[in-house]
């Protein structure tokens, strides 16, 4: 058996290993070890050590821990429901204002953490009662306060963009311009597809009524737009925009908008001390394991790399009888096929190397194919059985049931596809900013 050929073994049996349940990192380091040892003997030991520490000695996923620490002080803080409440008073008028408060919410809170669990539980916590008592329609609320929670995945600062941004060997700077138009497309498409159904059949998202509305002043509105939007909006405006402007780097701007969010949460009296801790050790244990994993699968990738499978599986995907575009959307296919049931480190760091070589053979450009990844792998976090945000939002709302919750995401799920297929007709969207924000 040849190498190239020992690496593909390596990889299925990767897969068959993590689809088990056995830990991700544990898994791609054995297996790893042993087919590497076969591959290249004792050699793998020392690539497995280079991996690690090269991993670990990358600046930019310095921001990884900084990210997740400002998006768990603005969650622990209480920032985002004031957030919440003032835009309800504002847009109470409109027909599936709830539809739309929690989109908005949730735009920013991406834009905040790429954190999806603690997204989808804050909306899911934030608007589920409200929605319920409002008279809202079951799915449709559970299909906008998932769908919205999963926008983290791919509004800057994304982890995922983080992460991928050495991957693919594109700054994140540019991962974060080019993540901006998609993904304020989708949360657009959101808004408009409920405000739309809400018009056209008012039982699904009901306006306030005029007792509620009369219970709020003009001042009380004023007051609540002034302290509980702007200044979580001025933070993250200005961490993404040092970015964006070739300022700071990302990990500069992630600690200076950890800092902002702490100093916020600080001033409005909404951080004890106990809150404090506990993201302090939220931050730590999630950080640990996204950078174990990462140096895992980065671990796998190297020896797969050196045992010639990737340079096989191009040559083959290469010759097979198909245009550009057919393979673009067969890869885009496998990926998100496989972002059900895995969790997206593994699909960025050992999916994406496999076909990367690929889609540049085939004159696609690197940056485009990083973003339509991303978006993909947002649209399998709502794809049933897995879909992920379905249990989050199940944990905080029992109440609703599992197939209301289910078929409120799948509607959703048609949305993504659509802007995917928007995305691969118009690449434009994609590319149009970073070489704008270039020149």
């Amino acid at each position: 058996m040849s190498d190239a050929v020992l690496g593909l073994v390596a990889l299925g049996l990767a897969f068959v290993g993590i689809l088990t349940g056995y830990p991700m990192a544990f898994t791609f380091i054995f297996i790893a070890l042993v087919f590497g040892w076969f591959g290249m003997g004792e050699r793998v030991v020392s690539l497995m050590q280079f991996q690690f520490f090269a991993l670990m000695r990358n600046t930019t996923l310095a921001a990884v821990p900084l990210f997740l620490f400002m998006g768990f002080i603005l969650e622990q803080s209480g920032l985002m429901e004031r957030m919440f409440k003032a835009l309800r008073l504002l847009l109470g008028r409109v027909r599936g204002s709830l539809f739309l408060v929690v989109l908005l919410v949730a735009t920013v809170f991406a834009a905040a953490t790429g954190i999806v669990g603690a997204s989808v539980t804050v909306l899911g916590v934030m608007a589920a009662p409200i929605m319920q008592n409002s008279g809202y329609d079951i799915r449709m609320s559970a299909g906008a306060i998932a769908a919205g929670g999963t926008l983290g995945v791919l509004i800057p600062p994304s982890i995922l963009l983080i992460v991928m941004g050495p991957v693919v060997g594109v700054p994140v700077t540019d991962l974060f311009t080019a993540a901006i138009v998609p993904g304020l497309m989708l949360s657009t498409v959101y808004i408009i597809y409920t405000l739309v159904r809400s018009y056209l059949n008012p039982d699904l998202g009901p306006p306030l009524t005029a007792a509620e509305i009369s219970e709020t002043t003009a001042a009380e509105k004023f007051r609540e737009l002034f302290f509980g939007v702007i200044p979580v909006i001025v933070v993250i405006t200005f961490t993404l925009g040092v970015i964006i402007a070739g300022i700071a780097t990302p990990t500069d701007a992630a600690a200076s908008g950890a800092l902002a969010s702490l100093v916020l949460a600080l001033l409005y009296r909404r951080m004890s001390w106990a809150a404090f801790k506990r993201c302090v050790y939220s931050t730590l244990v999630l950080s640990a394991m996204i950078m174990f994993l990462l140096g895992s699968a980065n671990f796998f990738g190297a020896v797969f790399s050196r045992l010639g499978s990737a340079r096989l599986l191009t040559e083959f995907l290469l010759a097979l009888p198909f245009s550009p575009t057919v393979m673009l959307l067969i890869i885009l296919g496998i990926v998100f096929v496989l972002g059900s049931p895995l969790e997206w480190i593994p699909i960025v760091l050992v999916i994406v190397p496999i076909f990367l070589p690929t889609m540049v053979e085939m004159g696609y450009d690197p940056l485009w194919f990083s973003i339509l990844v991303a978006v993909t792998l947002q649209t399998s976090w709502l794809t049933p059985p897995m879909a992920l945000s379905a249990y989050f939002l199940k944990g905080v709302v029992p109440q609703w049931k599992m197939s209301d919750i289910y078929v409120g995401m799948t509607q959703f799920v048609a949305l993504q596809i659509f802007v995917v297929l928007l995305l691969v007709a118009f690449p434009e969207l994609v590319l149009w900013l970073p070489r704008a924000l270039a020149n």
